[in-house]
């Protein structure tokens, strides 16, 4: 049985089964790879955003759609404009800019609208 399991990891070893595997690792769907340059201001920025966006939409369900919706969306815009801000502070490309001001104010009169959403729904 050694002999058989040693023959099977050699012949998939000589027809590249590990790089396949390896395709298919969280750091090939997307999760940041280890990287030997550090973060600019700016990733680190979105790093840090994106985190707390993925935190803070870690809602207690109401087990109301209306509520769990408008409770989950809130830090999700909220993250828009951050990210908007981090490439307002970092970018000079003017269609980019233009951009980022527009999500900032429409993202920032979304969130109100969902928080007096809330009150009129008696939740927070």
């Amino acid at each position: 049985m050694r002999s058989l399991t040693i023959l099977v990891v050699a012949a998939m070893a000589s027809l590249g089964v590990p790089e396949a595997l390896a395709q298919h690792t969280p750091q090939a769907h997307g999760a940041p790879a280890a990287s030997l340059v550090p973060d600019s201001p700016a990733t680190a920025a979105f790093r840090d955003t994106m985190a707390r966006m993925h935190r803070d939409m870690d809602i207690r369900y109401a087990n109301d759609v209306d509520v769990d919706f408008v409770r989950a969306m809130i830090p999700h815009h909220q993250a828009a404009v951050e990210m908007a801000e981090v490439l307002l502070s970092h970018s000079q490309d003017a269609e980019l800019r233009a951009l980022a001001e527009a999500i900032v104010a429409t993202q920032q009169a979304e969130i109100e609208a969902m928080r007096a959403m809330l009150e009129r729904l008696g939740r927070r």
